[in-house]
């Protein structure tokens, strides 16, 4: 057998640190490296974890598929649950909410010759319908539903072809991770700091309490907010408070209830706003706010006000938002909290965190162990500011539903939303939004663009008729086709919503 040929280490372990120390292994055992790396999780046993939820994007689901990982164990063992979206409560003047699904029903009919964009969605936004409703997700979400319907001989059966989402508890399933990360090596130890390479300044060896110097070839920091090692090789940080001013975090747990909701709640509060995220054995919440316009005091009673009961902080986190001017420096790449973090409203760090890994794995890994990666480095330091640029401009447009009832939402609707942001709805008045309106994401990996916007967008009534019923108007046989195939789809969504499991059955079964 082969020597291994070099060592990457992740410092950190959680779900950052262990997806990441499983995808290079994985990698490395798919392109049949005949002397693959050593790979180590570096992993301090002194770092306490909140626990207070988590959400995925569907890219997630993709991932664990792709390593062999059977989403029944994966539910059962992490207590996690289903997503399937997200429901947005009192974020714009006219009171009450919307679902945010991330299914695409424009994918499941092909657009007619000489339509461009998302053909669907058009069809409902001239029609003056709720775009939701063109969405399975919809409607499993509506009646807390499972991804899975029992067919006549009694088996479960997939309801939908897309991918759905999950909530999760970071500490059991980076626990889970661990289990399933074998001949990847496991150190349990502090990192106290690095030794360079005098010339280079690439790091060479970790400093290890207790232990001897672990030699290394590359470092992937998962440290999460401490950033241990990028910021010690001349890290930067780029914030993005002025906007996203969200600055506080107060974390809190409530009692599972009766039903299990398949979406996350995100429930705008007059300073910010509350997640509401359930696995299997509780639910983790927290208030996301702006101590310039509010005091943890004051947070806290007002949690209470909308609760109707009294919370139990777990503790208040301080938040800057943004990230690392570069990703990859020298020989170590940040990932996860390591390299950015926005306020957690649409699942961006997981989804963030997944797509920097596969890009990496997919199109840098070759060239990591010999060293010879300036250009490569560059690139990718490019598309991952790029990312999280994109993140952070799709944030900001969810305060733009012109709520002044207090001081933040007046703030926020007056002079917070970004000039990006103002020039897209400018557009978006004349047009309807299409593909062509975003940036190029230069790969093939999944970016937030025009499907994941109209949802919201529409939630907020910030899609007028008309430049979605021009586009159809001069088209009388698509536009009946278009009302058809909502119809059709409508229908079929909610014969498919009624077979499908309740989500507390469908994950009490599992058990």
């Amino acid at each position: 057998m082969s020597e291994a040929r070099g060592h990457i280490a992740i410092v950190g372990g959680g779900t950052a640190g262990w997806l990441a120390a499983l995808l290079l292994q994985k990698t490395y055992a798919r392109q049949a490296h005949a002397n693959p790396p050593r790979i180590s999780v570096v992993e301090s046993p002194n770092i306490p974890t909140i626990g207070v939820g988590e959400g995925s994007t569907s890219i997630l689901r993709q991932v664990l598929l792709d390593l062999g990982i059977e989403e029944e164990e994966f539910l059962r063992e992490t207590k996690a649950t289903i997503k399937f979206g997200i429901y947005h409560k009192n974020w714009s003047k006219k009171p009450g909410g919307y679902f945010g699904p991330i299914d695409d029903p424009n994918l499941l009919v092909p657009a007619p010759n000489g339509i461009d964009g998302p053909w669907l969605h058009m069809s409902a936004i001239g029609s003056g319908k709720p775009v939701s409703n063109t969405h399975l997700f919809t409607y499993l979400m509506k009646g807390r539903r499972a991804p899975v319907g029992l067919s006549q001989n009694g088996r479960q059966v997939p309801i939908s072809q897309f991918h759905h989402a999950y909530h999760f508890d970071q500490a059991r399933f980076g626990r889970f991770l661990a289990s399933k990360a074998s001949g990847i090596e496991h150190v349990l130890a502090e990192v106290q700091d690095v030794r360079t390479e005098a010339q280079s300044g690439a790091i060479t060896h970790l400093a290890l309490e207790g232990k001897e110097d672990l030699p290394v070839d590359f470092v992937v920091d998962c440290t999460g907010f401490r950033r241990e090692i990028i910021g010690r090789v001349g890290a930067t940080w780029k914030s993005f408070a002025e906007m996203l001013p969200l600055n506080k975090a107060m974390p809190f747990w409530l009692p599972i209830g009766d039903e299990i909701a398949p979406y996350t709640l995100a429930q705008a509060q007059s300073s910010g706003w509350m997640w509401n995220i359930a696995t299997q054995e509780r639910i983790g919440c927290g208030y996301v706010f702006s101590d310039v316009h509010q005091t943890p005091d004051q947070a806290k009673s007002e949690i209470e006000e909308t609760l109707g009961r009294e919370i139990e902080p777990r503790g208040l986190i301080s938040i800057d938002p943004g990230r690392q001017e570069q990703a990859w420096i020298k020989n170590c790449l940040a990932i996860g909290l390591s390299q950015s973090f926005l306020e957690p409203l649409e699942a961006t760090s997981i989804h963030g965190s997944l797509v920097q890994l596969l890009l990496f794995t997919q199109t840098h890994l070759s060239m990591v162990l010999s060293g010879a990666f300036d250009t490569d480095r560059a690139r990718y330091n490019e598309i991952v500011a790029g990312q999280v640029d994109d993140f952070a401009e799709f944030i900001n447009l969810h305060y733009a539903g012109g709520r002044t009832d207090t001081p933040f939402w007046r703030d926020m609707t007056e002079s917070g939303l970004t000039p990006i942001v103002r020039e897209r709805l400018n557009v978006w008045k004349k047009e309807p939004v299409s593909r062509r309106h975003f940036p190029r994401f230069p790969t093939s990996l999944p970016h937030v663009q025009e499907q994941l916007y109209i949802p919201v967008l529409d939630g907020l009534g910030l899609l007028p008729k008309a430049p979605s019923k021009a586009v159809l108007s001069g088209e009388p046989k698509i536009r009946a086709h278009a009302r058809k195939t909502i119809d059709r789809l409508t229908s079929e969504f909610k014969v498919a919503s009624r077979r499908a499991l309740g989500h507390k059955q469908y994950l009490s079964a599992l058990a």
